[in-house]
């Protein structure tokens, strides 16, 4: 028992426990180190431990004056004195094991020792330090699991809110379904037109371009060769200038021709720029077309604004069922907390319930224990009656010696010259008689005498 899980304190350290956390008040002010040290008043101890469960198990100050229910005892009124004793040891019986102290007896609180008064002392002073840090961290506990409730309160408010904000989205009242599907029809109408006068128009726009295109492609051909056709017949007259004859003649012939070569190439590309001035005229015309395509893209512009709005207000609805998942997911982190919360009270409340057997198995030795002193009060009893019968037989023995001698004095008075001798005989032999009974009645009467002064003194040093 000298390695214990709790520190010692010494006398002044016990007395400024005890007033700081167990007596208020002026039985704290009052509280001095020669009450409990060198020789320890029963009355003080019997309050602090009074306090001591008050604070532990909420028991109250009448329970220690009444006589339990399930005990069942002959002569109630010879236990008053003894009762708040009895009731204050079954109690600590059963909280000072939880405090690592296990010889506490009844001698500890009849007749404490100092020694022992400052470990029980510094046993229970422990515990309640002990119990104060784990009620803080419990009432932590407590405060999470509130606070976790009222954010899973908010978060469910708040699911409810986007989910009927959803079904407002969703849902078109029933005055503007009417025009709504009225409406929606229209566009889908006016869609359907649009899209098909625009491939038409972008059908026709591609069939011209692509033929202008052939006939620049041709021309461009053509104006090719005879470009040609004019480095060749450059290469034909340096070739030519070579072989000029003398004869002036022949000089102006080849010349007229050439002549001639040269206003058919003039008059060719004439031609070819007429009709390249033709196809850029026919090209400058499509603006008005290109104008009309714009307008059909305003429209198209449009109707693709109003898809945005619709994809916006899709995404608000996105964002709307985000927050509702990640509310879930908070809601999830909660009820994860709340199992772990649970967790913990289930294995506080085990611990509980095996600190609750202990306690039930140190109540039954008590009760016990109580049994056995309550057989030794009744065993005291029964010897008590069975001296009370003997006083009333020798009561009755008096009673019948005296009516004997009643009789003796008749017939001694009848017979009192025949029977002298005789009465002188029974004379002596009636003193003695009566010699043993007063003996016997003054040795019962002492030894009642003695067991009541006994009792009462055992009452006297009972706390009132």
């Amino acid at each position: 028992m000298e390695t214990l899980s709790f520190p010692r304190y010494n006398v002044a350290e016990i007395v400024t426990h005890v007033r700081n956390k167990i007596l208020t008040g002026a039985d704290g002010k009052s509280l001095s180190k020669n009450d409990l040290y060198p020789n320890p008043k029963p009355e003080v101890l019997h309050v602090i431990y009074m306090r001591a469960l008050q604070m532990v198990y909420g028991t109250r100050l009448e329970h220690f004056y009444m006589m339990p229910v399930n005990s069942d005892v002959m002569y109630p009124h010879l236990m008053e004195g003894f009762l708040p004793v009895s009731n204050l040891f079954i109690h600590l019986n059963s909280f000072l094991p939880i405090c690592r102290v296990n010889d506490f007896e009844t001698a500890d609180i009849l007749y404490p020792k100092a020694k022992r008064t400052s470990r029980f002392l510094s046993g229970i002073i422990n515990f309640i330090h002990f119990r104060e840090a784990c009620r803080e961290t419990y009432m932590e506990f407590v405060w999470q699991y509130k606070s976790s409730m009222d954010k899973m309160q908010q978060l469910n408010a708040t699911h409810q809110e986007a989910l009927m904000r959803l079904e407002r989205l969703d849902s078109v009242p029933a005055e503007e379904q009417a025009e709504f599907k009225q409406l929606s029809d229209e566009i889908q109408e006016l869609q359907q037109l649009l899209n098909q006068d625009f491939r038409q128009k972008t059908v026709l726009l591609q069939d011209k371009n692509a033929q202008k295109k052939s006939d620049i492609l041709e021309k461009t051909k053509r104006l090719n060769e005879l470009k040609l056709s004019v480095v060749f017949l450059k290469e034909a007259q340096e070739s030519l200038k070579t072989k000029i004859v003398d004869s002036p003649e022949k000089l102006r012939n080849y010349k007229e021709k050439m002549k001639d070569t040269v206003q058919k190439l003039k008059n060719s590309r004439q031609e070819v720029m007429e009709k390249y001035e033709l196809y850029r005229d026919s090209v400058e015309g499509l603006p008005s077309c290109q104008l009309e395509v714009q307008l059909y893209q305003k429209k198209i512009q449009d109707l693709a604004d109003d898809r945005e709005k619709l994809a916006s207000t899709l995404k608000e609805i996105l964002n709307l069922e985000d927050q509702i998942e990640r509310g879930e997911s908070e809601l999830k982190k909660l009820k994860a907390e709340e199992h772990s919360v649970r967790r913990l009270t289930g294995v506080k409340k085990d611990r509980l319930a095996s600190t609750q057997f202990r306690r039930n198995k140190k109540q039954e030795g008590a009760e016990q224990y109580k049994r056995s002193v309550l057989e030794d009060c009744n065993k005291v009893q029964e010897k008590r009656g069975a001296v009370y019968e003997r006083i009333t037989t020798i009561n009755q023995d008096i009673q019948k010696v005296k009516f004997a001698i009643q009789q003796l004095k008749d017939t001694t008075d009848r017979e009192k010259l025949k029977s002298q001798e005789i009465f002188l005989h029974l004379k002596g032999a009636l003193e003695k008689y009566h010699e043993g009974i007063e003996k016997a009645t003054e040795e019962g009467s002492a030894e009642l005498e003695g067991r009541t002064a006994a009792l009462r003194t055992r009452m006297l040093r009972l706390p009132t």
